[in-house]
């Protein structure tokens, strides 16, 4: 069992993205920071907006990066180079097409499943075993009109359902930092 070393969320950076399905990663990393009173500051280093976190597991990054989604692997692979974080201490927090809206699922290691942020990651860090917190946007139906939907905001029944599931992982992210997966995951998949 491996604590959490630094929690990474996927999204784009700037207003243009700021409330896009896409960007619901970042969503998580700007609660926790609120929650824990850490500041995210622009760190040139890591390509990303960085934070320090205490919360009751102990400390963790957080970690926005800046470099546009299919880049993410850059920031992720710079702080974990520096900080020596190995796979297994890091969760990537991302969007997941194949899941309902506010459906959330943790899992460690497996394949990129078409999504450009997580494949970049794998690419940069040369390996897949980091944790993952795939936070479900539900699909449009059609693969030829995915782009425009992550890109796009979600529907006001789509987003409380997106923020009630954010809110489940904030109810347990002691058990996530701390690395009680198994836990986390018993409680977040019953719930959502």
């Amino acid at each position: 069992m491996s604590a959490i070393r630094c929690v990474v969320g996927l999204g784009n950076p700037g207003p243009k993205y700021a409330e896009t399905r896409h960007n619901v990663g970042f969503w998580l990393v700007d609660r926790l920071a609120r929650r824990y009173g850490a500041t995210l500051r622009a760190e040139n280093k890591f390509s990303g907006e960085l934070a320090r976190m205490r919360s009751e597991a102990g400390e963790c990054w957080l970690l926005k990066p800046m470099t546009y989604m299919n880049n993410s692997g850059r920031a992720v692979s710079a702080l974990a180079r520096f900080y020596k974080i190995p796979l297994e201490q890091i969760l990537v927090v991302h969007d997941e097409l194949d899941l309902a809206p506010g459906v959330v699922r943790l899992k460690k290691g497996g394949g990129h499943g078409g999504h450009n942020g997580l494949r970049d990651i794998v690419s940069a860090m040369g390996g897949k075993d980091f944790y993952r917190a795939r936070i479900g946007i539900g699909h449009p139906g059609h693969k030829d009109a995915v782009t425009d939907y992550v890109l796009s905001r979600p529907y006001k029944a789509e987003q409380a359902a997106i923020e009630q599931g954010l809110d489940e992982l904030e109810r347990h992210w002691s058990l996530i930092q701390a690395g009680e997966m198994q836990s986390a995951m018993q409680a977040i998949h019953s719930a959502t």
